[in-house]
């Protein structure tokens, strides 16, 4: 069974910067896209960016120009800049392979805070 382990979350002050990772478990070979959900407590999940296998990216509106998602064999990273007190949230990474296959991390912690 396949695990995603997300890491970097953390409590930051408003205007800082955090880099999100996430690590597959092992090799998964028909990677199709890779991305991020946020969800804080008694709101909606909220998609956040993708990359695919081929390196396109795409943003939420929210995010796209203080956000940046890239990938690295089988690891998704979220470069997150110019926080803001909204962006406090659970961040879980998620993956799809071209079988349609869903993989989710458990999250990780983002707070944003004076």
């Amino acid at each position: 069974q396949v695990q995603l382990v997300e890491s970097g979350g953390g409590l930051v002050q408003p205007g800082g910067s955090l880099r999100l990772s996430c690590a597959t478990s092992k090799r998964i070979f028909n990677i199709h896209v890779m991305g991020w959900y946020r969800q804080d407590p008694g709101k909606q999940r909220e998609w956040v960016a993708y990359v695919t296998s081929g390196g396109r990216t795409s943003y939420a509106d929210s995010v796209k120009d203080r956000f940046t998602i890239s990938s690295a064999e089988n690891t998704v990273f979220l470069q997150i800049n110019s926080l803001k007190a909204e962006d406090t949230a659970v961040y879980y990474c998620y993956l799809r392979d071209y079988n349609a296959m869903e993989y989710w991390g458990k999250g990780t912690q983002v707070t944003v805070s004076s």
